[in-house]
């Protein structure tokens, strides 16, 4: 694995995602908007805003590093990018690291930007200490970066990949507990439900927001961990050395 290669790769995504200004502005805006809207929604309730919103900050981070990550990751395959840096003597795991490294960046800066928005102008009221939230969302970040990547290579287009999210994010969401509570799911959902890695990081969120941080929630947050490296390393399975 060679450090440069994979830093220049990094470099070069970021450089690209710098240009695409609505994109970043959906990045940086959208995740804090939806999260001042949902304040305004529950104006009356504070106490039942401060035990949801907690949660969907890492969510709306989650969703949002995905769509973007799949999409940003299908225009490399198609564009031919990607296939041409394959033609050459390189790791794939040094491509794989710097597409990684660079989303990653991006997720470390919208989670920070939608967390000191949340925790400072719209008052946010967390048990646990807003560091580890900033952390864990951070990670909820990183887990949408790696299963874009994944499911990246299984669209042939952008509308496709974007198919995607209601595919493979919306039944994890419905699944994870934040409408009905797991244990109140037949038996067959809940099974399913444990093995999606969605359901942990909305478990470690909700434990932040309600008890404050403990042994479950690093529980929660080392499988989170754990299907981030599972994901890239299936990313990596999906990367051909081929021309046209």
């Amino acid at each position: 694995m060679s450090r440069a290669v994979t830093l220049a790769t990094a470099r070069r995504v970021i450089q690209q995602l710098r240009r695409d200004r609505r994109t970043v502005a959906m990045l940086l805006v959208i995740p804090p908007a939806l999260i001042g809207l949902l304040k305004w929604v529950f104006d009356g309730e504070p106490g039942a805003f401060d035990r949801i919103s907690v949660p969907l900050v890492g969510l709306f981070a989650l969703i949002l590093m995905f769509l973007t990550t799949s999409i940003a990751m299908l225009r490399e395959r198609t564009s031919g990018t990607l296939e041409r840096l394959m033609t050459m003597p390189l790791a794939k795991l040094d491509l794989l690291a710097g597409y990684g490294l660079a989303f990653a960046a991006v997720a470390m800066v919208q989670a920070g930007v939608t967390c000191a928005v949340a925790f400072g102008a719209l008052s946010i009221d967390a048990a646990g200490p807003v560091w580890a939230v900033v952390l864990l969302t951070v990670a909820s970040a990183l887990l949408g970066t790696a299963l874009g990547l994944l499911f990246s290579a299984f669209a042939s287009s952008e509308f496709q990949a974007v198919q995607f999210m209601p595919a493979v994010i919306m039944p994890q969401l419905f699944l994870s507990g934040l409408f009905v509570a797991r244990d109140r799911l037949p038996e067959l959902l809940h099974t399913v439900s444990g093995a999606l890695p969605f359901t942990y990081a909305y478990d470690a969120m909700a434990t932040m927001a309600v008890d404050g941080a403990g042994s479950d929630v690093w529980r929660d947050a080392g499988v989170v961990a754990v299907s981030i490296l599972l994901a890239l390393a299936l990313g990596a399975t999906t990367l051909r050395r081929r021309t046209a």
